[in-house]
């Protein structure tokens, strides 16, 4: 009788505390009612899975597979667990996806780490959010393909009530390497003239609005007459068809004898000859993105004393980092930052989406997946 009474307190006590656990799992209980009888209690507890992205494997859209029991992650001293409303698709995850980038996390990953999302539960030492808290980050640890990610702390910022889910996984890798490459390494100055070459994607319209809101005059280019309206709308003062054959002299023309102060160039395999051809002396040309190699002619840089530099937020130190986010925070307070969300896919629908990044004819705004 002893042990019976003991297990039906245990039973109760698991009961109790299973209330609170997602999923359901069987666990069997065995409870002696004398030397020779035995019954079972079956119980649920727990399961705690949840759905995320794996990649076991570099190669082609094909290697991003959805997984619906992976075990959800604890958040370590200084770390939060976000649930996991949306997360931005950038172009630099469909390269290292394809083992094409310098940047080769250990296999099997999960992609992904713009999200933003509701907290969940906090670890050790976190005093700045709580659960319920709306939030996004630029840099999970776990992977943001997934139901619920792991973000340390200082790479997760609250979410203003200005901008839904979706806005929020928008903001990250666009608005920081695009206040990075203007002003940490491009040193664009108000007054001065920027081009903005591939303009209305995420990060070209991040370009676009921040510029616009430090005083430079913002020139941009687009493939498609949608595309163009939608940067006119967000910063920039004119906008250019780079599928017209005559687009550089128009630009040329535009921009007079002085140039171009500071060009952000999204394609520089395709582009970089001619943004030299444009530049002002002493201009800059901030390479934000790349498919392959170029040829150019280096004295193209040596009369106007230019500059070609490379961008990457992977090299950005947290001094950098920080400057960044008050940068950004103070614009979504401001009301000038405003994420254009385009494509939407669903988790599942994740190799179809990197497909479209990859093949598209023309960005629209920042592709995002939705949970």
């Amino acid at each position: 009788m002893r042990t019976a009474r003991t297990v039906a307190r245990v039973f109760a006590m698991w009961t109790e505390e299973s209330l609170d656990l997602r999923g359901s799992m069987e666990k069997e209980v065995a409870v002696y009612h004398d030397s020779s009888s035995l019954c079972k209690i079956t119980m649920a507890t727990g399961r705690n899975m949840m759905r995320a992205v794996n990649v076991s494997e570099f190669g082609g859209p094909e290697v991003l597979k959805l997984l619906s029991d992976v075990l959800l992650p604890n958040p370590k001293e200084n770390q939060v667990l976000i649930k996991v409303h949306a997360c931005g698709v950038n172009p630099v995850e469909t390269y290292i996806r394809s083992g094409a980038h310098a940047r080769k996390p250990p296999l099997p990953y999960t992609p992904g780490t713009d999200v933003a999302g509701v907290i969940e539960a906090v670890g050790e030492h976190v005093t700045v959010f709580k659960k319920g808290d709306r939030v996004f980050t630029n840099g999970t640890i776990s992977g943001g393909y997934a139901d619920y990610t792991v973000a340390a702390v200082d790479t997760v910022f609250p979410l203003s009530d200005k901008l839904d889910f979706k806005q929020g996984a928008a903001i990250g890798i666009p608005y920081f390497t695009a206040y990075r490459a203007l002003f940490q390494k491009g040193h664009a100055k108000a007054g001065e003239t920027v081009l903005v070459h591939g303009a209305s994607g995420g990060v070209g319209i991040a370009t676009c609005q921040i510029a616009r809101a430090y005083g430079l005059k913002v020139l941009g280019t687009a493939g498609t007459e949608e595309g163009m309206n939608i940067v006119l709308k967000n910063g920039a003062h004119k906008m250019f068809n780079h599928r017209e054959a005559d687009y550089v002299d128009n630009i040329k023309e535009f921009s007079g004898v002085q140039g171009v102060d500071v060009i952000i160039e999204m394609l520089a395999n395709v582009n970089l000859a001619t943004d030299l051809q444009l530049l002002s002396p002493g201009g800059r040309v901030m390479i934000v993105g790349s498919r392959g190699p170029i040829e150019i002619n280096p004295r193209d840089t040596m009369m106007k004393e230019s500059s070609i530099i490379g961008v990457s937020l992977f090299s950005a130190t947290k001094k950098l980092m920080y400057e960044c986010e008050t940068a950004l925070l103070a614009g979504i307070e401001a009301g000038w930052l405003k994420p254009v969300v385009g494509p939407e896919y669903p988790l599942e629908k994740v190799a179809k989406a990197h497909e479209h990044l990859i093949n598209s004819s023309g960005a629209l705004g920042k592709m995002v997946l939705l949970m």
